[in-house]
């Protein structure tokens, strides 16, 4: 008798898998939903967020430019996994934002926000914190952009009456993103990959 090891089944694991009337395939979709959701939101937040701080910063009424940068460079010089790891602790249901804002009246004594068990909750914590980590890249990126285009474009653009909304529209914006494509694509696809900081923020929980 022959001793068969294994069954050709073509493409039908990828029909379960896409067919959101079994359990697999409703697991699945919610997961790439949520990833796909995370991915967009990690990325295009922290660029346009990051992009206007590094905006600000950099504008010439803007003093202790080196200043602020050093403390934004603080959170990219702290290993990451001690920040998350603080920042999970700070927000579990007895830690220090639940305290504080039952303090503060903002909450009734024993009552608490579920950032760590109910997936809501966490899915918004995770976006959030994730702009504290990423802000701070995205705005050395932008700074040093920002610094590379001519002045002989403004000058010319105020020459031509374009007022300070205009020159970003027409002069920084079109830098900024044909320089910053590959960097944006990049960003995107490893936001979709990226494991460290929801584990080490909620250990993949609650889950659904």
């Amino acid at each position: 008798q022959n001793l068969v090891l294994f069954d050709w089944v073509g493409l039908e694991n990828f029909r379960t898998l896409f067919n959101a009337d079994n359990a697999i395939g409703k697991q699945f979709g919610s997961v790439l939903t949520w990833t796909l959701i995370w991915a967009f939101f990690a990325t295009f937040l922290n660029f346009f967020l990051g992009t206007f701080v590094a905006i600000i910063i950099n504008r010439k009424t803007i003093k202790f430019k080196g200043l602020w940068r050093g403390c934004l460079s603080l959170t990219i010089a702290v290993p990451q996994f001690v920040s998350l790891m603080i920042i999970r602790n700070m927000f579990k249901d007895n830690g220090a934002v639940n305290t504080v804002l039952q303090n503060l009246g903002i909450l009734g004594q024993g009552e608490i926000y579920p950032w760590m068990t109910d997936a809501t909750w966490a899915r918004v914590l995770l976006i959030v914190v994730n702009l504290w980590v990423g802000i701070p890249y995205t705005v050395m990126q932008v700074t040093g952009i920002l610094q590379n285009i001519p002045a002989e474009q403004y000058e010319a653009a105020r020459i031509d009456g374009a007022n300070t909304a205009q020159q970003f529209r027409y002069v920084t914006l079109p830098y900024m993103i044909f320089v910053l494509t590959p960097y944006i694509i990049t960003q995107f696809t490893g936001n979709i990959n990226n494991f460290n900081i929801i584990y080490l923020l909620t250990r993949g929980e609650p889950i659904m």
